[in-house]
């Protein structure tokens, strides 16, 4: 009897092995449950360009930490107010996105264009196109272009300045990674003072640790409007530094959303929608503001 025992257990384990293989092999041929794809990730579609964001079905945009005006209104993207903010919701829409389907995450502006792959799909805030960024990044067409402007204390010795040739002997401050360090260097003559953000290099006007503040126009009428540096002016535009080929959104390179986003600000800036944003967010920070003589 204990012989016919250990047989029939030997046998109903070798039952059990088997079952546990079968299973095993139907669960790897539905991907371990009801999903019909083999267990890879789901299909993208290249024509579908909802499949092809980093969270299928939603578009993820980045901005700044924080987001200045007039460019997000009151560091609330999700709010449509301001410049970029309305321009990427105008795009999203082109793009077939519905607004709910857009999620706004916050990144430095360094990783605006830093190479590699990101948790977002664009990134908004003011990056420059240029040909080094391009050898990391891809770009959208440029949807404006600013100048940019310098900002001092309204009661400094450079508040009457007419002429960039009267900043000879100024402390500049400037924001790392952006196009003003070299503005500030091959127009005003001046090596700058680079500052982690236009908030810290703001601080540094208003306590007199610098003389000045060299950013994009739009944001330097908002700072002075805001109080950002205390008791101060736009002194005036610094002359030739129209940004040449303009602000981009930027995406990762050889990204598969570079081609829609491409049509889709195409589009817009054919039809007036962006010339149309710009009027109504960046007018009144862009008029009336002197140029600078060399």
């Amino acid at each position: 009897m204990e012989s016919a025992f250990v047989i029939s257990r030997r046998q109903l384990l070798s039952l059990g092995a088997s079952a546990l293989a079968v299973a095993g092999l139907a669960a790897c041929n539905n991907g371990g449950g009801n999903d019909t794809g083999g267990g890879d990730a789901p299909a993208t579609d290249p024509n579908d360009v909802k499949s092809l964001t980093s969270v299928p079905g939603k578009l993820t945009v980045a901005t700044g930490n924080p987001a200045w005006e007039p460019w997000v209104m009151n560091d609330a993207p999700e709010s449509g107010e301001g410049f970029e903010a309305a321009l990427i919701y105008a795009l999203a829409d082109k793009m077939g996105f519905a607004a709910e389907d857009v999620a706004w995450v916050r990144t430095t502006f360094e990783e605006a264009y830093a190479p590699g792959q990101h948790d977002w799909d664009l990134n908004i805030q003011q990056v420059s196109i240029n040909d080094d960024r391009k050898k990391a990044i891809d770009f959208s067409p440029a949807y404006f272009r600013p100048t940019q402007s310098i900002i001092v204390k309204a009661d400094s010795a450079y508040a009457n300045a007419t002429s960039c040739a009267d900043f000879a002997d100024a402390v500049v401050g400037v924001m790392m990674g952006t196009t003003a360090l070299d503005y500030v260097k091959d127009i005003l003559g001046v090596e700058p003072e680079v500052y982690n953000d236009n908030s810290d290099a703001a601080a540094a006007v208003s306590s007199g640790q610098a003389d000045a503040l060299v950013t994009d126009t739009p944001q330097c009428v908002y700072m002075v409007e805001s109080d950002q540096v205390e008791n101060s002016v736009v002194v005036g535009q610094i002359p030739g530094t129209e940004d040449p080929e303009g602000l981009g959104i930027t995406l990762a390179k050889d990204s598969p959303l570079t081609p829609f986003v491409t049509e889709a600000m195409d589009a817009i800036l054919e039809d007036g929608t962006v010339q149309g944003l710009v009027d109504q967010w960046l007018a009144a920070y862009t008029s009336d503001i002197p140029v600078l003589t060399e």
